[in-house]
């Protein structure tokens, strides 16, 4: 969990709204270091959190967080995370040619066409009851939706419409209906692309972007590697204020440390000054 980025976002485990779709994209460097914040914040808040881990295993997710002072497998072992893996998941479905013992959450690997309904319905399954009704007896938290990461779906033959509307249905039922929390990562190819491009990862994101609340724009230095600056990332407030939207962006600077990350405004890191 990093202090400085909470302090940017004005946010805290103890104290934090609810509601909110947060939309982490990265490119030409990698944005995975916000997904490990993210994480830790809200199991660190009590919150019930299903993670679809489609890029990474658990034990990645594990150790990392473990140096940021939280532990998966204990969360998963008390019911407060339900972990999806996507590669051991996807290759129970490549490996078995009989369908019956295929997951229905993945069985869009078999037919693209039917979109992403089975990972919609596990993740429904798997933050029901967690507002109110149950999470009571279990001391849970609003639920919370974590993505790692969606772009990877293109590369399985999903189009850009499935999963935009998987995110729409997912921030209705978690962020609307249960008055949860959504963070979800998209990965953007190097330059972006044609306005007329009618796929890629650029048009997914813009999709995301007019659902979200909050974005965080991870990307390289324009000037090129800098051994004490790792990147910089953009953040930016979307309010809905009666029929217009409010937006109001930030820009900060960061590096990454083995242990968590420090964020600071352009041009006042100590290698500079």
């Amino acid at each position: 969990m990093f202090t400085e980025l909470n302090s940017i976002l004005n946010t805290s485990p103890e104290n934090f709204k609810q509601g909110e779709f947060i939309l982490v994209s990265d490119r030409q460097t990698d944005a995975s270091f916000l997904i490990h914040h993210f994480l830790s914040f809200y199991l660190r808040a009590g919150c019930k959190v299903c993670f679809l881990g489609l890029v990474q295993s658990f034990s990645h997710y594990s150790s990392v967080s473990q140096r940021l002072g939280v532990s998966l497998p204990q969360a998963k072992e008390k019911g407060q995370l339900i972990f999806l893996e996507g590669l051991t998941e996807s290759l129970g479905v490549l490996v078995h040619e009989d369908s019956n013992t295929a997951s229905q959450v993945v069985d869009f690997l078999r037919n693209p066409d039917v979109g992403l309904r089975g990972l919609y319905e596990f993740v429904r399954s798997s933050v029901s009851g967690s507002a109110g009704g149950e999470a009571g007896v279990e001391g849970w938290g609003p639920p919370v939706l974590l993505v790692d990461d969606i772009s990877v779906l293109m590369s399985l033959g999903l189009s850009i419409g499935a999963m935009l509307d998987f995110s729409h249905y997912c921030r209705a039922l978690v962020c609307s209906r249960l008055q949860g929390n959504m963070v979800m990562l998209v990965r953007c190819d190097g330059e972006e692309e044609d306005d007329d491009t009618e796929e890629g990862s650029e048009r997914l994101l813009k999709g995301l972007t007019h659902q979200c609340s909050l974005t965080l724009q991870v990307q390289g230095l324009p000037t090129g590697f800098c051994r004490d600056i790792h990147g910089q990332v953009e953040v930016c407030w979307q309010r809905r204020q009666g029929d217009g939207q409010q937006t109001q962006k930030k820009l900060f600077q960061y590096k990454v440390h083995d242990k968590g990350a420090s964020f600071f405004a352009r041009g006042t890191s100590s290698a500079v000054l």
